[in-house]
């Protein structure tokens, strides 16, 4: 049964469930239908008795008697029972008895020798007579000179058998056929519904085996279960996908930026080994491999804390500090940079606490300031600015420098893109991602306002706590 298609486990479950509710169903009606029946002979019966009675009456003069009607004599006159008088109809028998029980007209199935059934008026009575089960009603007569008579009507239990018994035959025909065809239309619809399941599967199992990533689910227009789930399938291979395509312009950009400098040390190398060279000349070639191992070391540490910060259940140790005193602090040490004599400047509200990691926030500040740095200009200028309002603590980095174009400015987060190309030997593109993700991680937000040759600001946004008064501070 585990083994079995679902087609056919739900084509099985379907059939059985349809077995039982035909039968149930079968023996319901067949005990309504006996009830009705039973019900119906005991009314035709006690129907047929009341017609009788009036087929009956009492004469003493002779006189207008007809050879159609029935005549009997009966006490000082004559008893006339019409001709429409039913002795025998729809299997009721009808016969008229004196006070004593002596019969006296009509006929009773029963032999009167078998069976002492006292007359009980007006109700009908059972009665058992050579194995076969009767109904017997019995109406007293209360007409002029009818007085002591009774009429008494007999009727067979198992005369409407007959009828159930076709009932019952009739079901046992009709149920397989109709059980067997709906089955079969169970199956043809677990297929058709379940057509959609093979595709989902289908194409699964396309991509599990290393197949095109691009393959998506098409099983048409709906919105039921399948097609639900079937775009829930579509919405991951997406996903997939794009963390796919994501995952191998990471490995292949990175593999480039780690190439220039594994080539320079390794020339370097080659060269120094196979030349005899001055003392100056190999520590210039000392300073430029240290130069290359130093980038290829921030670009494995950034890698690093990417990876960390992807990792599922991966966490930073946070803590609560003073956040205005981290960036005073980042501040002054960015300050002593002097690059193209660069003024760097900083405006902190004091005593604004928050909850993160020290670390990761340093380096987010440090990046950006650096980013400034980079892309400014001789004699520039860059001011950094903390403030909180109520719950939420922005910081900004400002800068006089080049600016970025409106068109590149929703890809200046992206891992390995840098939108100056002139400047792509300061940097590996990876700074400003490391930003945005270090701000991700910490639940806050990250734009950017910038005008080409007039310089950039940066705007990070935090959620704190508390209200606090500012200070200014300039380098």
């Amino acid at each position: 049964m585990k083994q079995l298609p679902i087609r056919w486990k739900l084509t099985l479950w379907f059939t059985a469930a349809l077995v039982l509710v035909s039968l149930f169903t079968l023996f319901i009606v067949v005990r309504l239908s006996d009830r009705i029946l039973q019900k119906t002979i005991r009314d035709n019966l006690i129907e047929t008795v009341e017609n009788n009675v009036d087929e009956v009456e009492f004469y003493t003069d002779p006189a207008g008697r007809n050879d159609i009607d029935y005549y009997l004599l009966y006490g000082d006159g004559y008893l006339e029972i019409d001709d429409d008088f039913l002795n025998q109809v729809n299997q009721v028998y009808t016969a008229l008895y004196d006070a004593d029980g002596t019969f006296l007209y009509g006929e009773n199935p029963i032999p009167r020798d078998t069976v002492d059934l006292p007359f009980s008026s007006m109700q009908v009575q059972t009665c058992k007579a050579g194995g076969t089960t009767y109904y017997v009603f019995d109406h007293a007569l209360t007409a002029k000179g009818l007085d002591g008579l009774w009429l008494r009507g007999i009727v067979s239990a198992s005369s409407g058998q007959t009828q159930t018994a076709d009932l019952l035959y009739l079901s046992l025909i009709v149920l397989p056929v109709l059980i067997v065809l709906a089955a079969l239309g169970g199956y043809l619809m677990a297929r058709r519904s379940l057509r959609p399941m093979q595709k989902i599967a289908s194409t699964a199992n396309h991509i599990e085996a290393g197949g095109d990533l691009q393959k998506r689910i098409d099983i048409g227009q709906g919105d039921d279960e399948v097609h639900r789930l079937a775009d829930s399938f579509n919405r991951m291979f997406d996903r997939l996908s794009a963390s796919f395509e994501t995952e191998r312009r990471f490995t292949a950009d990175a593999s480039h930026e780690l190439r220039t400098p594994v080539s320079v040390i390794l020339a370097q190398c080659e060269l120094s080994l196979q030349t005899t060279q001055s003392e100056e000349e190999y520590r210039d070639a000392l300073r430029l491999i240290a130069r290359q191992s130093t980038k290829m070391s921030h670009l494995v540490n950034d890698l690093l804390t990417f990876a960390r910060m992807e990792q599922p259940g991966e966490m930073f140790t946070r803590s609560t500090f003073d956040f205005s005193d981290l960036v005073q602090s980042v501040c002054q040490d960015m300050a002593l940079i002097k690059e193209q004599d660069i003024t760097l400047t900083w405006q902190i509200q004091p005593h604004v606490t928050y909850v993160g990691n020290v670390d990761l926030l340093t380096r987010m500040l440090q990046n950006l300031i650096g980013n400034a740095y980079r892309y400014g200009k001789p004699g520039g200028h860059i001011e950094v600015t903390l403030t909180q309002a109520d719950a939420e603590i922005t910081l900004s980095v400002s800068d006089d420098g080049i600016g970025i174009d409106p068109a590149q400015q929703d890809q200046i987060f992206q891992r390995f893109y840098q939108a100056d190309a002139s400047h792509s030997g300061k940097g590996a593109g990876l700074g400003l991602s490391l930003v945005a993700q270090i701000v991700k991680y910490h639940g806050g937000t990250i734009h950017v306002e910038s005008e080409v040759g007039h310089g950039s600001t940066f705007f990070v946004t935090f959620q704190g706590t508390g209200e606090n008064a500012g200070t200014t501070a300039t380098v």
